[in-house]
């Protein structure tokens, strides 16, 4: 078998080779791929849960929290108490429909604001009531829905 001529090495192009710009299109391209199917999977994953939430029908919560407020139920808790924190994550976005008295005092947590020294809030989260009675404690939904005579169906 002859040799190739000296230099021929280097004059033969490759079949399979590419230029530098190809290269730099070819990776632009391949990126451009990947945020697109990035997006369609994100776009794809929350049409999913907004499907989900529909279907599950109204969020009975905010009804509970407004008829609490209605029938004249207070929630009387302080920023730093953690059962306090768990009460409002069982109404989730809907805690704010609810009448809520914070209790601690500005400047000294330890402390109670009037509201609650005169309505004798002993402990956190106190559910009131019209009648006068009282829940202490952390309180599930349905309980808080008897005792005022609310109605309230869990999905």
């Amino acid at each position: 078998m002859l040799a190739p001529a000296r230099g021929a090495w280097h004059t033969q192009k490759e079949p399979f080779s590419m230029t530098f710009k190809q290269q730099m299109d070819k990776r632009a391209m391949i990126f451009r791929t990947i945020v697109i199917l990035v997006i369609v999977g994100v776009v794809g994953a929350v049409a999913v849960v907004r499907y989900k939430e529909r279907k599950a029908g109204p969020d009975t919560r905010y009804e509970l929290a407004q008829c609490l407020t209605d029938k004249g139920a207070k929630m009387y808790g302080a920023y730093w108490c953690p059962h306090c924190q768990q009460q409002k994550k069982l109404f989730g976005k809907a805690f704010s429909k609810a009448t809520y008295v914070e209790c601690a005092m500005p400047g000294n947590p330890q402390q109670q604001v009037p509201a609650c020294t005169d309505a004798g809030i002993t402990g956190y989260p106190t559910w009131v009531f019209a009648s006068g009675d009282r829940l202490s404690g952390e309180q599930p939904l349905a309980d808080l829905a008897a005792k005022a005579g609310c109605t309230y169906q869990t999905k």
